[in-house]
């Protein structure tokens, strides 16, 4: 079977076709972000991206009649359990306006695999979406009664990874216990109990900080802040993007901070040390969560690439338990991955009310 693979975020559109589990063809278009600012409406983007797609699958030599299947990353939907979804007009409604985390760019390829799923009669799929939800009781109850705890990570990158994590250690992942760390523009840390995400630290108001977001912030702190003057949409640029790394040393990309710490940059330094130290934090509140009964720790996401990061977090978790790195996101496979596990016998799940 012949798959289409769709993939948007912000700034790029990943596209791409797999037989199977074999990759076809895969291509990753950057958009310039001036040219984005520019696109206003959600049909103008929506037709923008749509188009893109089309285009490059037609310049491959491909037509979308040998497609059989279409499969989206997910955007922030409702809370769903971890699976292949497909996708109907329910799906589509949320992605165009989500009810948890905003309007993404993931959700425009949830809408497109259905367009192109109506219009050539072909399945569309979306699978491990960032509002899976599979958080145990304890982990979702908070301090003030009424206020509860959302679950949102990358999935997708998370369930990939730990699959490859079981099997390296030679057993199936429902019967391993896992912490996952992925490492990009966000960062998740999640407890992995038996095939079972029991709890995560939401990767934009949790946890540890990452490149432009702030992780978990002192409560008296934020108050002051929504009371500063600057208005609602202000405080959530600043807190979604401007934050992390970004807000200390002005720069989002790691490798600079990595070329800065190596040249003997003090406050590089600094912010690198405490960014390994909330990172190693985080992974020491999961192990809690699953009673310190870890089979590895793995190390994901593209800031895994990074010697200097994940020899640092080493240095403070090696006694742990063994530490495997499998660095990058491999999301386009992963989605492929999904579709192929249904067509093996794995079930398709139905998009429906929120946990």
């Amino acid at each position: 079977m012949k798959t289409l693979i769709i993939n948007l975020g912000a700034t790029s559109s990943k596209v791409a076709v797999y037989e199977g589990e074999t990759e076809l063809l895969t291509k990753i278009i950057s958009h310039d972000v001036s040219v984005m600012s520019q696109i206003k409406t959600h049909d103008d983007q929506l037709a923008f991206r749509k188009d893109i797609i089309l285009n490059e699958i037609k310049n491959a030599g491909y037509e979308l009649g040998m497609i059989e299947a279409v499969c989206s990353r997910g955007g922030p939907l409702k809370p769903v359990e971890s699976g292949t979804y497909l996708i109907n007009p329910e799906v589509v409604k949320d992605a165009a306006n989500p009810l948890v985390g905003g309007r993404h760019a993931s959700g425009l390829g949830v809408e497109i695999a259905w367009q192109l799923a109506t219009e050539y009669h072909i399945p569309a799929y979306f699978a491990d979406p960032v509002s899976t939800d599979e958080l145990i009781d304890e982990a979702r109850l908070t301090g003030l009664k009424g206020m509860y705890r959302d679950s949102m990570f990358h999935a997708l990158n998370q369930k990939s990874a730990a699959r490859k994590t079981a099997e390296l250690l030679g057993k199936r992942y429902d019967e391993v216990n896992l912490i996952g760390v992925h490492m990009g523009g966000g960062v998740s840390v999640a407890a992995h109990c038996h095939g079972k995400v029991i709890d995560n630290y939401n990767t934009i108001i949790e946890g540890c900080f990452s490149m432009d977001r702030p992780g978990s912030l002192p409560t008296t702190d934020v108050i002051e802040l929504c009371f500063s003057g600057m208005s609602k949409q202000e405080i959530r640029r600043l807190i979604h993007t401007q934050a992390g790394v970004y807000s200390h040393l002005g720069t989002k990309d790691f490798r600079e901070v990595e070329t800065r710490v190596e040249a003997g940059d003090e406050e590089a330094e600094k912010v690198f040390n405490a960014m390994v130290y909330q990172h190693t934090k985080c992974i020491g509140a999961m192990a809690s969560a699953l009673k310190y009964e870890i089979d590895a720790v793995f190390l994901t996401g593209g800031i895994a690439h990074s010697k200097m990061m994940c020899d640092g977090i080493k240095s403070y978790i090696s006694k742990l338990a063994p530490v495997i790195e499998l660095p990058g996101e491999n999301e386009m496979k992963s989605l492929a991955d999904c579709v192929v596990r249904v067509l093996r016998g794995e079930p398709l799940k139905t998009y429906g009310k929120a946990i």
